[in-house]
C-alpha cells in the first residue's frame, strides 16, 4: 500500500493538522463471476457483492434461483446471460430476487416454474431484456413493496397455464388490500402476449405511480376468467398508459377500477392505439373506466386510438 510508504514526519504532520484520521482500506474490487453449471449459479447469487457481475455461458440452468444479498444505487449486482441462458424451474420461482434491492437481471430467459420472476421488498431493481414463457401462473411480479423497479425491452408469453384463469404477464402489487406499495414501477418496451392468461399488465391497488410505456399486446389466449378481458387493468392510483400497442382481446383494450377505497385513480392515457377487431364482449372499448368522478378522476386524451370495437371511451375525451 502506498500509505506504508509515507514518511513518519509527513504522517505525523498530517494527524497533527487533522488532515488523516485513519488509514483508507481500497474497497472490495468488482468480480465478474462466471457460470456454467446450476450449482455453480446457487453459489453464485449467494457469493455475490455489491458491484459484481455474475455472467452464465448458453445453457440450461434447472432448479429454482434466489438472490437475498441487496447490491447499492451506486454499485448494483448483475445477472446477465444471453437467451440461449435458460433457467428451468419444475416448480416454484424461476428466479426470486428477495430482499434484493439494486439488482440487474440482463439478456436471460426464465421458463418452466409457477411463477417466472418474482421481486419481493427489492427497490430498484431492473429486468431488461429477458424472455419469460411456459408459466403456471404470472410471468414477471413486483411485491411486497418493492419500489422503483424496472421491466423493459423483455418479451413475456405462455402463462396461465395451470387453468386457474390467471397468469398476468407483469403484476404490480399485491390483491386485497393497500399495504403493498410498490410504487413507481416502470414497464417500458416490451411485448407481451399471446397465451397470457390473465391481462397483460395487472396494476394493483396500493401502489402508486406506475408508468406503462411503449408495450405491445397480443391478449390472444386471453379466457375471459377472474374478469381477465383486457391487456391492462389499473387499480393503483397516478398511474401513466401511453403509447402502447394491443391488439386481440375478448372485450376491451385498457380498464381502471376501484377495488379499494380512494384507489385507482388518477389514471393518464395517452398516444395508445388499440385494435378491438373480434372482440365479442358487452363494452368493446378500447378503454374502459368504471369509476371517473370528480374525486378520482381519469384522463383519456384524444391521441388515444381505436379500430374495431364500439368506441374509445365511455367518459369525456380530453384534447
Amino acid at each position: 500500500m502506498r500509505t506504508r510508504k509515507l514518511l513518519p514526519a509527513l504522517l505525523a504532520s498530517a494527524v497533527a493538522a487533522g488532515g488523516l484520521s485513519l488509514l483508507a482500506t481500497p474497497a472490495k474490487a468488482a468480480t465478474v463471476i462466471d457460470v456454467t453449471t446450476a450449482a455453480q449459479l446457487k453459489s453464485a447469487l449467494t457469493a455475490a457483492r455489491p458491484g459484481d457481475t455474475i455472467r452464465l455461458a448458453d445453457g440450461r440452468y434447472t432448479g429454482n434461483f434466489k438472490a437475498t444479498t441487496p447490491g447499492t444505487s451506486g454499485s448494483r449486482i448483475t445477472l446477465t446471460g444471453s437467451s440461449k441462458a435458460v433457467l428451468t424451474a419444475g416448480g416454484g420461482y424461476g428466479l426470486h430476487l428477495n430482499g434484493a434491492s439494486y439488482w440487474t437481471v440482463k439478456g436471460v430467459t426464465v421458463t418452466g416454474g409457477q411463477k417466472g420472476i418474482m421481486t419481493d421488498t427489492a427497490d430498484g431493481v431492473v429486468i431488461d431484456s429477458v424472455t419469460v414463457h411456459g408459466l403456471d401462473m404470472e410471468g414477471v411480479h413486483f411485491r411486497k413493496s418493492s419500489r422503483n423497479g424496472v421491466i423493459k425491452n423483455s418479451r413475456i408469453y405462455d402463462t396461465g397455464n395451470n387453468g386457474s384463469g390467471m397468469g398476468e404477464g407483469v403484476y404490480v402489487g399485491s390483491a386485497g388490500g393497500t399495504s403493498d406499495k410498490s410504487d413507481n414501477v416502470q414497464i417500458l418496451g416490451n411485448t407481451i402476449g399471446p397465451d397470457v392468461g390473465g391481462e397483460a399488465i395487472d396494476i394493483k391497488e396500493g401502489t402508486t405511480g406506475a408508468k406503462i410505456t411503449g408495450n405491445t399486446f397480443d391478449g390472444r389466449g386471453l379466457t375471459g376468467a377472474n374478469f381477465d378481458d383486457s391487456w391492462v387493468d389499473v387499480k393503483g392510483n397516478n398511474v401513466l398508459v401511453e403509447n402502447n400497442t394491443g391488439k386481440n382481446t375478448t372485450n376491451n383494450g385498457y380498464e381502471t377500477h376501484t377495488q379499494q377505497s380512494g384507489w385507482g385513480c388518477g389514471t393518464v392515457f395517452r398516444s395508445n392505439t388499440s385494435d378491438l377487431r373480434g372482440s365479442t364482449g358487452d363494452k368493446q372499448l378500447a378503454i374502459n373506466v368504471t369509476n371517473n368522478s370528480s374525486s378520482c378522476r381519469t384522463t383519456v386524451y384524444a391521441g388515444n386510438t381505436v379500430t374495431g370495437g364500439k368506441g374509445l371511451t365511455n367518459i369525456p375525451i380530453t384534447p
